[in-house]
């Protein structure tokens, strides 16, 4: 029959014999000191509530350790999950009869440049429509079908009953007045 040592709690202690281990483990995985030192503290308070549970099998250093793995792993779940995003809350405006706070996910969100952008590519895309009517019908079925529906080149030239190179030539054309166009039109605005 073996013996194994049954250990104790001493909490008085922790902050003097395991602080600095547990901050090393923890900033190795969290990379931020202020998070680090918030975690270790949520995990001698856990530690504290629940040390009537300890039994004794695992040295108290090993314990402590294992809880503050359970607190990173919430940590990284807080952040990623969407609840945690929605807890988040910030002020969106500072005065007027709109203050107030906002959860995060519901923040009107700005007009940042990937707006701006959708903004551009919805203008080119009128500008191109505009264009394409100005274009002889056949280079527009053409160049429509090639380049917006990608088709595929022999499938144009089946439908259209022209030669491959045809087709290219009437894309080289459609687009050379679809640049013109285009210069003219929407760039120079």
């Amino acid at each position: 029959m073996s013996y194994s040592k049954k250990h104790t709690l001493d909490p008085t202690n922790w902050i003097e014999l395991h602080s600095d281990y547990l901050y090393n483990y923890t900033i190795s995985r969290i990379n931020n000191h202020d998070v680090a030192k918030d975690i270790i503290q949520d995990t001698f308070f856990a530690a504290l509530k629940g040390k009537d549970n300890f039994k004794g099998n695992a040295s108290e250093r090993t314990w402590l350790i294992s809880i503050l793995k359970r607190k990173i792993i919430d940590y990284y779940r807080k952040i990623n999950s969407a609840k945690g995003k929605a807890e988040v809350r910030m002020n969106f405006y500072s005065d007027g009869e709109r203050e107030g706070q906002w959860i995060e996910e519901r923040v009107p969100s700005t007009w940042d440049a990937e707006v701006e952008k959708d903004i551009e590519n919805e203008e080119l895309s009128k500008a191109i429509e505009k264009c394409l009517g100005f274009l002889p019908e056949k280079y527009a079925i053409v160049f429509r079908m090639k380049t917006i529906q990608q088709f595929e080149t022999e499938e144009i030239c089946n439908e259209l009953a022209i030669t491959s190179s045809n087709l290219w030539v009437i894309i080289h054309r459609a687009r050379t007045q679809l640049r013109k166009c285009l210069e003219d039109s929407w760039f120079k605005n």
